[in-house]
């Protein structure tokens, strides 16, 4: 193990577009889908739905959460409805799985989506067995990263010390309120829309493109043991 991260305890990771590659192209098909909702919510047509949907994106973090504040949408119809996608795209990632279990210490998921379609994507890549457990929107109380709020019901619900974490995320904005508590920030820098959105030097300790690699070096491992 790399001696930079002998002190980490508990290994925090988000899900979408960091544990599988954003090339995937998953979040195309969660798009088609809260395009769709939108569409039915307002009676629109597809391009006043896209705008909303983007709209509340940048502004509130999540589409859901927008839609919430602004249309009063139930988040469990809302999620239900747009993660009802195939999952085809998803490969099984023997690296990912073989790597995750060396780590020493917890390891999480910390996502905005819910916990069907959390477990469904990890049982998809191949490493649902290799969590202990995850932290979904419904147990952030709905408040989405980067909203500190769930960070901190997250360390409360698992008495994670801070200073003894570490969080992998491809959005660079959702990583300053992780540094802020004191953890170890990786960003997962592959691509995602918006992913260097509100870049602060000081809020990533560490910055790769694949997490599969990122691991296999400091785990100082080679790819065919």
């Amino acid at each position: 193990m790399d001696p930079r991260y002998a002190h980490i305890r508990d290994w925090i990771f988000d899900l979408d577009n960091c544990l599988y590659p954003a090339s995937t192209g998953l979040f195309a098909l969660i798009d088609e889908r809260m395009g769709a909702y939108i569409e039915r919510l307002l009676g629109c047509g597809p391009e006043e739905a896209k705008r909303v949907q983007k709209s509340h994106f940048h502004q509130h973090g999540t589409t859901l959460a927008g839609l919430m504040k602004d249309q009063a949408v139930d988040p469990h119809d809302f999620l239900n409805d747009v993660h009802d996608i195939s999952l085809d795209r998803v490969r099984p990632d023997a690296r990912l799985a073989r790597l995750l279990p060396l780590l020493r210490g917890r390891r999480f998921v910390f996502t905005n989506g819910d916990a069907p379609y959390a477990r469904r994507v990890l049982e998809a890549i191949g490493v649902h067995d290799h969590f202990d457990d995850l932290h979904d929107i419904h147990a952030s109380e709905l408040r989405p990263k980067p909203d500190p709020h769930g960070y901190a019901l997250l360390c409360e619900r698992f008495g994670i010390d801070p200073k003894q974490a570490l969080l992998a995320d491809d959005m660079v904005q959702t990583l300053a309120p992780a540094k802020q508590l004191g953890m170890t920030t990786v960003w997962v820098d592959n691509g995602s829309e918006r992913g260097n959105h509100g870049y602060e030097e000081a809020a990533v300790d560490v910055r790769v493109s694949d997490i599969g690699e990122w691991l296999e070096n400091i785990l100082e491992v080679d790819d065919d043991e």
